[in-house]
This record gives C-alpha cells, sequence and structure tokens, in this order.
C-alpha cells in the first residue's frame, strides 16, 4: 500500500501496483491508529506532523538534499536539488550565497507565474530494496521577512552549518505550504 494525504488531510489509500517487487510499502495502519491521528488532527489543525509517522519524519529531517520542481506561466519544468528545512507545517529553502550567475532565478521567476511545485526528498543506495521517497505537492511563496522568515532561518541555520555564518536572514526564501503527500520505500 502506498499512503497519501492531499488538501483535506484525510488518509487515502491506494493500491499500488508493483510494490512487491520495489520492496516492502510504507503506510499500512490499522483502523485504531487512523482514529488517533484524526483526534490529533482535531486537535492541532495548523501541523501536519499527526500525518506523519515517526519514521517519516525522521526521513524527512534527516535527509540533507531534495528536488524542487517548479514551472513557468506555459508548463515549462525546472528541477534543482535545494537545501531545505522543515517545521512541521512547511518546507523552507533559502536562496542563499553559494555561487549563481544572476540574483534574477528561473525558479523564483517560476513560483511567481505558478505557485504549483513538487519536492521530492529521495534516499538512493545501490541495494535496492533500501530506496525510499517522499513526494510533497503544494504551493510555493516567496518571502523576504516576517516571523516565518526568522523560523526558517533558525532552523536552516541549525541543519545546515554552512549557513550559519551566511546572510540568509537578508536574502529570499522559498516556502513550501504541502497540500498532498506521499510516501513510498524503506525509509528506516
Amino acid at each position: 500500500m502506498r499512503r497519501m494525504w492531499s488538501g483535506n488531510l484525510r488518509f487515502k489509500r491506494q493500491q499500488a501496483r508493483g510494490n512487491r517487487q520495489r520492496g516492502k510499502a510504507i503506510g499500512s495502519r490499522h483502523s485504531s491508529d487512523s482514529d488517533n491521528r484524526k483526534s490529533k488532527i482535531q486537535n492541532r489543525p495548523h501541523s501536519i506532523v499527526p500525518l506523519l509517522t515517526r519514521k517519516e519524519l525522521a526521513f524527512v529531517r534527516a535527509e540533507r538534499v531534495a528536488h524542487l520542481a517548479t514551472a513557468d506561466a506555459r508548463g515549462q519544468p525546472l528541477v534543482i536539488p535545494i537545501c531545505f528545512a522543515f517545521d512541521g507545517r512547511q518546507f523552507f529553502s533559502p536562496i542563499d550565497e553559494k555561487p549563481k550567475r544572476t540574483t534574477k532565478l528561473k525558479r523564483l521567476r517560476n513560483i511567481s507565474e505558478n505557485p504549483r511545485v513538487c519536492l521530492v526528498i529521495d534516499h538512493y543506495q545501490e541495494d535496492w530494496n533500501r530506496l525510499a521517497y517522499i513526494l510533497v505537492r503544494g504551493k510555493a511563496s516567496i518571502i523576504t521577512r516576517g516571523d516565518r522568515h526568522k523560523r526558517g532561518v533558525q532552523l536552516l541555520r541549525r541543519k545546515y552549518r554552512q549557513y550559519r555564518t551566511m546572510a540568509i536572514h537578508q536574502r529570499p526564501m522559498i516556502v513550501i505550504k504541502p497540500e498532498q503527500f506521499r510516501t513510498w520505500g524503506q525509509l528506516s
């Protein structure tokens, strides 16, 4: 089984073809677990953390690189690797000081034209029984200041020591609010 939730934050289960060939699937739960999650969600409506298993949350927080897919107004795609942090509700990715040819980045233009994005957080190993990914679909925005920006800076500096000396607090940041979430593979 593959686990997915979408905009209304309710679980949907889908039979995933071929999962037995690719390794054990993630997300099998008993109905009592699902009932517990629903009550937690009602008590904490602004967090998606109750929707993530401990393994899924640990996977998201442990991985160092994700791949961000954006598209412009005409649908022309762009995929780039990013550094990111997750606070339980949204993903943060800074426009940092690594060398870039221009400050007018295509990913920022794309988000301005079309805020629909995908984020893939994956883990690769030569042992293909241990492959895993989490796919996040959502809406992105660009922020330059405020409490969310400060929170993103704190999380990113905690996760990546390189950001402790960069002026990411003065630079734009991409924020992704998840609307759909899928997991697959061996997240442990």
